[in-house]
């Protein structure tokens, strides 16, 4: 169940692009055919699922203060955690470095298509993001942190797909001049942002409604209370 929820999650409620806004760089000037976004999609997807899990390990057993005790006794007052940026970059350049390698082989069309921004991908926020917010939660397992690096990629695939799908269509729209490119992009990001804030009450909704019960019954029984000693007073009254 924390697999399935955390899957969810970080695909539409913590949605890379939609929620925190990161890889927009990508995301805007990637987005302009649906092919060449499918491609740097799988890329990232890819990058997520092998640099969050990596990243992980290098924070539980290097980087953490204590982490070194598994070396000894004499390390455990070590804390690295001031490398963490430059070992979480280093991996994912390393990783990058490999992508754009088997791209270029098997594929030099998509190579050439997405030019520049295939090797940005070890500068892309949304990938060192995945792994800042891995530590940050403190995703306990390296499942749960291979789980949330596929799901982050998804996201952000779903995400420049579904924008570079909308801006084929609209590039046969009577699109106002002004609002022609990046104009209208961002205003169609603003309103798919908005829309993906409604998956927000979608693992919250049973709590809210427990938690509305319980007020409920606090409210009630105290009304209760007053309830009777009014009519034991009434009934002094009387007699």
């Amino acid at each position: 169940m924390e697999h399935l929820e955390l899957f969810f999650k970080s695909i539409f409620i913590d949605n890379m692009v939609f929620a925190t806004f990161l890889g927009m760089c990508s995301y805007l000037a990637v987005s302009k055919k649906v092919s060449t976004a499918v491609g740097l999609g799988a890329a990232v997807i890819f990058v997520l699922a092998v640099t969050v899990p990596v990243n992980w390990l290098l924070d539980q057993y290097i980087l953490q203060p204590g982490a070194l005790t598994w070396l000894g006794a004499e390390y455990a007052d070590y804390d690295l955690s001031f490398l963490s940026f430059i070992m979480f970059i280093a991996t994912i350049a390393t990783m990058v470095q490999l992508v754009e390698i088997v791209v270029e082989k098997f594929s030099p069309s998509l190579y050439n298509s997405l030019g520049i921004f295939l090797p940005l991908i070890a500068v892309n926020c949304a990938i060192l993001g995945g792994s800042l917010f891995m530590q940050s939660r403190e995703i306990e397992t390296i499942g749960l942190a291979f789980n949330y690096g596929i799901s982050s990629g998804i996201g952000w695939f779903l995400a420049i797909l579904a924008i570079a799908a909308i801006r084929e269509k609209i590039r046969y729209s009577n699109v106002p001049a002004p609002l022609r490119g990046l104009g209208i992009t961002f205003i169609i990001t603003g309103l798919m942002a908005i829309g993906f804030m409604s998956f927000g009450g979608m693992l919250t909704g049973g709590d809210e409604e427990e938690a509305k019960e319980d007020k409920t019954a606090q409210v009630e029984a105290p009304v209760k209370e007053e309830t009777i000693k009014e009519i034991a007073n009434n009934t002094k009254v009387v007699e």
